[in-house]
């Protein structure tokens, strides 16, 4: 495992840990908490889904432009 890839995963977990004090602390009722977790996975769902939506369109526009700048039967 490469030392960027340790780094990520620390920072995932130390992410991750934070989040489990922060319910474990949290003053909300669980039916309270649910919903702000399910409110929140949906948002964070929806920015990913956005994300790989965007990247896909930027690597169909680079495909596009890299085939106009290809010769043609190259």
């Amino acid at each position: 495992m490469s030392g960027s890839s340790k780094i990520i995963l620390g920072i995932l977990g130390a992410a991750a840990a934070g989040v489990v004090i922060g319910l474990l602390v949290a003053p909300e009722t669980g039916s309270d908490m649910r919903a702000r977790i399910k409110k929140t996975t949906d948002s964070w769902a929806d920015q990913l889904s956005n994300l790989f939506t965007n990247m896909k369109e930027d690597a169909n526009e680079m495909r596009e432009d890299i085939e106009k700048e290809m010769p043609q039967g190259a």
